[in-house]
């Protein structure tokens, strides 16, 4: 779980990242899943962008998403989410708190 500041921090870094991937009609499945968590793996702190076409609500797809992912669901913004997980790959630049 995340404190108020580690939020913050993260929240900080994801203004100026590119969102990695949309959620569109296709919902929340598997193969959106897998590809979510390879991303993660990489990155740490991955931003999503949620199409107006999808008929989700950003925020509960946003929890949705953090569960399937085991990820803390950071925040969201309009219509982007950010997600962050502990990469369990040592050779990547590890978020700091």
């Amino acid at each position: 779980m995340l404190n108020s500041k580690q939020r913050a921090n993260l929240r900080a870094i994801a203004q100026t990242a590119e969102p990695v991937t949309q959620l569109g009609k296709g919902g929340v499945n598997d193969a959106f899943i897998d590809g979510l968590n390879k991303a993660i793996e990489k990155r740490e702190l991955i931003k999503v962008t949620v199409l107006e076409n999808s008929g989700l609500n950003p925020k509960e797809a946003g929890f949705e998403i953090a569960e399937k992912l085991g990820a803390e669901f950071v925040c969201a913004t309009g219509r982007k989410l950010v997600f962050y997980r502990r990469s369990e790959n040592e050779k990547i630049n590890h978020i700091e708190f």
